[in-house]
């Protein structure tokens, strides 16, 4: 086995695909330092640059003073803090939906809840983009697992006309992470009304950024249903880590009871929930970051123009340029580099072959000239490289 893993490893460098960590030393920012060395950044998904707030800092030192730095049990044993049920309650009422249940990652959100609600007699219809938590959570759940191709309204209502499965879930993310587009979820919210289904939506990349006040991408597109179940994570615009899920009360209770990965784990500390309390605080009063940020976004789209790789059309804080093969997404990621700006370079499996990209990825906390400089560098990258 040892033999084996040392060859997949060596073929996986061989064709680009091989994943490095850097070592952060410094607070996650728009400038960090990593590697030992000083970089402007364009990596991270703190995209109202909430993560080094020093409200959320001095809101995390006085929890920790009161409840400790560990859960210590399971939620359902006494694991539930106050400071946890504060801030389900608070993220229900900002959502606008019944009610909510904390998980400590998005990753186990997803599991946890496709998973419990669906089941061998049923099916879920998933779009082929993805991320993968959604899918791992469906072929968890033994439930068919149909998938139909990027944001297309049509294949999916033939999938779906064509299901006698007892019960029916679309399952998508709302922001596509590698894509920074938008799922016409409304017209999918149709379609769970035409064909008795439920829409349970991944809202990771669009919580605190999209929608009045930051409310996410349900708020964005208008959307409120009995049958929508929504999942945010908390540790990219919240600044913070972990997740949660709302929908209707019926659906919480019935998660609390049979969730594996909220059931059977230990919760997230609860200063992290006291943190997270003001983070959601500073979102609903974060209009003029929100304001900010789409100016970035805009200013990057008018004014970055390349021959040799094509921005996508994105609207979010995603902005993806597209380059092509692997070693050449690599190599520009490098060259950027050496001008002390740090972008990263995303290659299969997280996205189709000969789509390999850079994965911009802009923050409140940038200016005007750290996105004038990206800009500058990439030119300068075409042009040389």
């Amino acid at each position: 086995m040892l033999n084996s893993l040392k060859l997949e490893l060596e073929k996986r460098k061989a064709d680009g695909l091989l994943r490095q960590r850097r070592l952060l030393d410094s607070p996650q920012a728009e400038h960090i330092v990593a590697n030992n060395q000083h970089f402007l950044s364009f990596c991270s998904n703190d995209y109202l640059g909430l993560a080094n707030h020093p409200a959320l800092i001095a809101a995390m030192q006085q929890a920790a003073g009161d409840s400790g730095v560990g859960s210590g049990a399971s939620n359902l044993i006494t694991g539930h803090h106050r400071h946890h049920d504060n801030l389900e309650k608070q993220l229900a009422k900002f959502v606008k939906l019944p009610a909510a249940l904390l998980f400590s990652t998005g990753y186990m959100a997803n599991i946890g809840v496709l998973g419990a609600l669906m089941g061998r007699n049923d099916a879920i219809f998933a779009d082929k983009l993805n991320h993968a938590c959604l899918n791992d959570g469906a072929y968890f759940s033994l439930a068919e697992f149909h998938r139909f191709p990027h944001n297309d309204v049509a294949a999916l209502e033939t999938l779906l006309k064509a299901s006698d499965a007892k019960h029916k879930m679309i399952a998508v993310d709302a922001v596509f992470s590698m894509d920074g587009d938008i799922a016409p979820l409304a017209e999918y919210l149709t379609l769970c009304e035409k064909y008795d289904a439920y829409l349970y939506v991944d809202d990771a990349h669009g919580f605190g950024v999209l929608g009045e006040h930051g409310e996410g991408s349900l708020n964005h597109c208008h959307l409120k249903s009995p049958r929508i179940i929504m999942m945010a994570t908390l540790g990219k615009a919240a600044g913070v880590a972990g997740a949660f899920v709302a929908g209707e009360q019926v659906v919480i209770d019935y998660l609390i009871q049979t969730a594996k990965s909220y059931v059977y784990s230990t919760p997230a500390p609860p200063a992290l929930s006291a943190t997270l309390s003001e983070s959601v605080s500073l979102i609903e009063q974060g209009d003029d970051l929100r304001a900010h940020l789409r100016m970035l976004i805009a200013y990057l789209k008018d004014n970055l123009h390349c021959k040799k790789w094509q921005l996508l059309p994105s609207e979010t804080s995603v902005q993806p340029l597209v380059v092509g093969g692997n070693l050449e997404a690599l190599a520009l990621s490098e060259y950027l580099q050496t001008l002390g700006i740090l972008v990263p370079a995303i290659r299969p499996p997280t996205v189709p072959v000969n789509t390999a990209r850079l994965r911009i990825s802009l923050s409140a906390a940038h200016t005007l000239e750290d996105v004038k400089a990206l800009i500058d560098a990439i030119h300068r990258a075409e042009s040389e490289l």
